[in-house]
């Protein structure tokens, strides 16, 4: 086990109560402006949606939000009790925008920085790491495996974790959904620490293999001096755990259906692992309860989404009627349950959807998990339990949202369209990387000509990414409608060219309306953190809870860490 640091005082996190006064302002001004997150780009054209949203001059709007742009953060002075009269920036009658100003500094206001909800990164290090400092060289060479933007993501987090490991006295790491690897190795090779890999996808966990390989190679050459070698970790590798032919998992049969993993062997009908009485799915199961085999490393192993078993209590898996009578097998899978069984931290590195909150829920619910740091993303493939489509799921499943009391009882409920503009990355814009307006106005006059000349108004076949491939609009429309199956002879070339001129005109008003979603994303986004971490506050056994923005959000959108200790761990 490693020393820990120096004992010191975590940094001071809001209250629950002070995070529910957010939550409820934060709200009070999404009920207005939730149904411009909701507007899909696709239907812009076919259902008037800027007639029916906003209606002002798209010229005027575009100039106001490039000015709120450029100007100074809000200040708390400014704000009061309600920032701002909400009827002045919606119509109470016709829901209408009235005040793009208005508009633009409530957005900026609901940020998760401008709210004050960040606990900064240096402050947090510095707690846990007391009179050591082990920060990552900024001048290390970024590994040639990687590119930049998963470099400088992998160095900030790894610093991380390897603090809350040593404040915690950990050596154990679970990274969820460990993808490539390239946490994972990096988390073994630079601070000597015991990672396991888990991943649905045995493509991922074979290539993680191979390329901590290379990777180690590489790091022999550039970083002779890394810690693990300094303080002559040997990392005693564990047993090899297998499951026994026949166990099944407990669970229900839906949960992180759509896990940054995406493995399209996984059906809906797949067994999930049960994380505690009350069915807290989280990945699933592979076919055929296959393992993969732990890499061989001193002290790395990547596996697949169905070895996290092994770190469950015995009661968490279910024998088949053949095993039952079989007491030599159960007492031998007690066995390999109790040597692995030992206190760990558990990590994500932009865990897709449900797999984000499901992380967050086997750290409260085990108690072998002493800490968490979890980075989420791809929020629009979170369940909602409060969708409508979802009437006749399973009353006490486990949703990725809402996850608070707050928000449950509020029975919020965002809408995928919402979620994914919560994705949208306002600084990359900001700084001049701007939305692809002129591929998505040829999506949204060629549903136009679907809607006119095929009677489709919903089309629920995806274009895909055919626009990079298409010199003109002429080229686009023929070659989208012969992926979706339909006649071209019905429109002809004069058809598709009179659509693009009629509409070529009003293509400020998408991309004016594409900014107000750019510039709300960050309120959706400041939602689902505020959940989850509000969430965590309600749980007894959690100690310390915070949110940190951990990665530059140019280069990483979304870059805020969730993160919270055990009471065993806080030691301020």
């Amino acid at each position: 086990m490693s020393v820990m640091a120096a004992a010191c005082p975590l940094p001071r996190t809001p209250d629950l109560p002070t995070l529910h006064d957010k939550l409820q302002g934060l709200l009070s001004f999404l009920r207005g402006a939730l149904a411009i997150s909701s507007a899909h780009t696709v239907d812009f054209y076919t259902k008037s949606v800027w007639q029916e949203l906003v209606d002002l001059p798209p010229e005027s709007v575009l100039a106001a939000l490039r000015e709120s742009a450029v100007e100074a953060e809000p200040r708390e002075a400014e704000t009061g009790s309600g920032f701002t009269e909400l009827p002045k920036i919606f119509c109470e009658t016709s829901q209408k925008l009235l005040s793009v100003e208005a508009f633009a500094r409530t957005a900026k206001h609901y940020s998760v920085q401008n709210l004050g909800l960040c606990t900064p990164s240096e402050q947090l290090l510095t707690a846990l790491q007391g009179n050591k400092r082990q920060r990552v060289d900024e001048n290390v060479k970024a590994i040639e495996f990687m590119n930049t933007k998963k470099s400088h993501e992998v160095q900030a987090m790894s610093e991380l974790i390897c603090s809350i490991a040593d404040y915690c006295g950990l050596k154990q790491i679970i990274d969820v959904g460990s993808g490539k690897g390239y946490l994972s190795s990096f988390l073994s090779l630079k601070y000597g620490l015991n990672v396991y890999g888990i991943d649905s996808s045995n493509t991922n966990t074979h290539g993680a293999k191979e390329r901590n390989r290379k990777l180690k190679k590489h790091w022999s050459l550039y970083h002779p001096h890394s810690r693990a070698d300094a303080n002559g970790w040997a990392s005693e590798r564990p047993r090899e755990l297998k499951v026994p032919k026949g166990v099944e998992c407990k669970g229900d049969a839906e949960s992180v259906q759509r896990s940054r993993l995406g493995n399209p062997d996984l059906s809906a009908t797949d067994g999930l692992p049960d994380f505690s009485g009350s069915a807290i799915s989280v990945i699933r199961k592979q076919q055929k309860n296959v393992l993969a085999q732990p890499a061989e490393e001193e002290n790395l192993y990547f596996e697949d989404a169905f070895s996290l078993i092994d770190f469950l209590p015995v009661d968490a898996i279910e024998p088949t009627s053949s095993q039952v009578q079989n007491t030599e097998k159960s007492g031998l899978r007690k066995e390999r349950r109790n040597t692995a069984s030992k206190d760990c931290l558990m990590v994500g590195l932009h865990t897709c959807g449900d797999l984000a909150p499901s992380t967050l829920r086997i750290f409260t619910s085990k108690a072998e998990v002493k800490a968490v740091c979890s980075v989420g993303c791809c929020y629009h493939l979170l369940s909602e339990e409060f969708e409508n489509q979802h009437k006749d799921r399973c009353a006490n499943e486990n949703w990725g949202f809402p996850m608070c009391h707050y928000l449950k009882e509020e029975r919020w409920c965002c809408g995928r369209n919402a979620r994914m503009s919560a994705c949208l990355a306002l600084q990359r814009v900001a700084v001049g990387q701007g939305l692809p307006t002129e591929s998505l106005f040829y999506r949204a006059v060629l549903q136009n000509i679907i809607k006119d000349y095929y009677g489709i108004s919903k089309c629920e076949q995806h274009v895909g990414k055919i626009y990079s491939k298409c010199s003109s609009f002429l080229e686009y429309v023929r070659m989208s409608l012969k992926k979706l199956g339909l006649d071209e002879s019905k429109v002809s070339e004069e058809i598709i060219m009179d659509y693009y001129e009629n509409y070529k005109p009003r293509m400020n008003e998408l991309e004016a309306f594409n900014m107000l979603k750019v510039v709300l994303a960050p309120c959706i986004e400041t939602l689902i953190l505020l959940d989850r971490l509000c969430y965590l506050k309600e749980q007894d056994g959690v100690a310390w809870s915070a949110l940190v923005k951990l990665f530059d959000p140019v280069q990483s959108p979304r870059c805020y860490a969730v993160i919270a200790l055990k009471k065993q761990c806080d030691r301020g």
